[in-house]
């Protein structure tokens, strides 16, 4: 497995009880005016929001605070100005962090994030001193139970799929950035539900970490995830298996 799947299976464990933070729903109405800002209000042409969408369901954010984050995003209403931007950095054992944030105020998060670097165990590195290790990837993802291999290449093989991995339980698809939209409609006009969809930063290469850094590691991704500014963390480890099976 590479270091964002096992991650992203983490994430997905752990999705429950980060749902149930309030401070989560600054994080989806964050992302719902950044994807209306970026592709528009109408879900048929614009993925990304209706990724940010069902995310806002899923942490119960209320129906009219999704449509006025919407319109925010879209200039129908007015509100403060949401910048995307992208850290740099080291963690525990050597790991390459990218950290993306959504901020109003780019001197308030930088400055909290080096901290939060700092404290964890970690350093915050110049603009390119990881980002050349990532890649940016659409990301599906099927149960096996439902789904076979040849199925989704089947589907996908004409939609830019790039390759198919055995992530245990699941089949992970990847495919470019740009074939997501395209690929996402063929595989909902075949009724191929995914479990999750989305545009994230994969690594090329991963680095193993022995327990104790694991730990530290995850300690520090929850510190910056806890920061309301942080949307995001990617990194490019392999996170030991007594860690993967806690619960």
């Amino acid at each position: 497995m590479s270091g964002h799947s096992k991650w992203h299976n983490i994430q997905a464990h752990k999705s429950v009880q980060d749902a149930k933070k309030s401070k989560f729903f600054t994080k989806v109405t964050k992302e719902l005016m950044l994807a209306a800002k970026a592709g528009g209000a109408d879900t048929a042409l614009n993925t990304r929001l209706k990724t940010a969408i069902t995310a806002a369901k899923a942490v119960n954010l209320p129906k009219e605070k999704i449509e006025q984050a919407i319109k925010k995003g879209t200039g129908e209403l007015a509100s403060e100005s949401i910048d995307e931007v992208l850290y740099e950095g080291y963690g525990p054992g050597g790991v390459a962090l990218l950290i993306e944030a959504a901020t109003d105020n780019r001197n308030r998060t930088v400055a909290e994030v080096r901290h939060l670097l700092s404290k964890g165990g970690g350093a915050m590195g110049e603009s390119g001193c990881v980002a050349w290790m990532f890649a940016k990837k659409g990301i599906f993802s099927f149960p096996k139970s439902t789904f076979s291999e040849d199925q989704l290449m089947e589907v996908g093989l004409e939609h830019g799929v790039e390759e198919i991995n055995d992530e245990g339980d699941i089949w992970e698809v990847l495919c470019g950035p740009e074939d997501f939209d395209a690929l996402a409609s063929a595989f909902e006009t075949a009724g191929m539900e995914s479990e999750d969809a989305e545009v994230s930063m994969v690594p090329s290469t991963t680095v193993e970490l022995d327990v104790e850094s694991g730990q530290k590691l995850l300690r520090l991704i929850d510190a910056l995830e806890d920061n309301d500014d942080v949307q995001k963390v990617h990194f490019n480890a392999d996170l030991p298996d007594e860690l993967l099976n806690e619960e």
